[in-house]
């Protein structure tokens, strides 16, 4: 007895259907160019392979059991499935990637990216995009490590990694954040750091596996760590400590009065943000990752990934 694995072949997959579209087992064989002995000798290879009854044979028509119905059911995905295979391999041969990993910064705008993502799947490409997120340094880890392709929004030293390009994206300026039932939400401005010690602040962790890079702290306060940045907005609106957020994102809760913006003794913080692929391996980008790069190269695209944020 054959196994299913050599029973359930794409063309015997395509016969059954063949049989169930034409309702019996002659006016299929005539279809298919075969003698009705030698189709039904197929039939019979293939229920002896699933030991299944896959059509009922007691009237001249021929009825999908209700294991035949399955069977058709999954045979045509699965039909389905190798052409879509087959469009892939052969777009793939043309330049295009299997597999496109892209690993974004928290503290960039979200709307923006999946605008980028919504216009890199109107170009019907076969390649399969994988988006992470990151936060600091674990935003460039996933890329030195080999498990990203594209990191956007890196805002660590990338210069002294081998087989990395890096590009300018541009800086991130970002402003401290309280509820407005925040005992900070009444303290006189600016506020200097003598008094943000006396009161929680909220971080997020860094994502790398191996680095923990904190910014912004100051020794010996409190601190109440979170893995998002939307989990650091929904504390911050809750009144659970103060941070400091992107202006773009915290634009959107100012307007609707969850949170203020308090300004603050210290100098400003920012950050520079930059984009970066690895190159090792390669003599040029492949088409997906060129389409990427050539959108990022644009200003304004730069412009709305670090400004215009979505209310979180």
């Amino acid at each position: 007895m054959s196994s299913p694995r050599d029973a359930l072949t794409p063309d015997s997959l395509a016969m059954l259907q063949v049989i169930a579209d034409t309702g019996s087992f002659a006016a299929a064989a005539r279809a298919l160019g075969l003698v009705p002995s030698a189709l039904t000798y197929r039939v019979r290879h293939i229920e002896e392979a699933l030991d299944v009854l896959l059509f009922d044979r007691r009237s001249r028509q021929a009825q999908p059991t209700e294991a035949g119905l399955e069977l058709l059911r999954e045979g045509a995905r699965l039909l389905l499935d190798i052409e879509t295979v087959a469009h892939r391999v052969r777009r793939v041969a043309t330049g295009w990637e299997p597999q496109l990993t892209i690993v974004a910064d928290e503290a960039l705008a979200r709307g923006p990216l999946f605008d980028l993502v919504e216009a890199f799947y109107a170009l019907e490409p076969p390649t399969r995009l994988k988006l992470r997120d990151g936060i600091l340094s674990g935003t460039l880890e996933p890329l030195s490590t080999g498990r990203a392709d594209l990191a956007i929004g890196v805002a660590v030293n990338a210069s002294n990694v081998a087989g990395i390009q890096l590009q300018e994206l541009g800086e991130i300026s970002f402003c401290l954040a309280v509820a407005p039932h925040h005992p900070l939400a009444q303290v006189p401005q600016p506020i200097g750091d003598d008094t943000l010690l006396q009161h929680r602040v909220v971080a997020v962790a860094d994502s790398a596996l191996r680095d923990t890079t904190s910014i912004g702290l100051l020794g010996g306060q409190p601190v109440l760590t979170v893995d998002s940045m939307a989990a650091k907005v929904e504390a911050l609106v809750r009144g659970l400590g103060y941070g400091f957020l992107p202006h773009g994102m915290v634009r959107a809760h100012a307007d609707a009065g969850r949170l203020l913006v308090r300004s603050v003794v210290r100098p400003a913080r920012t950050l520079r943000a930059h984009y970066a692929w690895t190159t090792s391996g390669h003599a040029s980008p492949g088409r997906a990752l060129q389409w990427w790069l050539e959108k990022l190269a644009h200003p304004t695209t730069r412009a709305a990934l670090l400004e215009n944020h979505q209310d979180l």
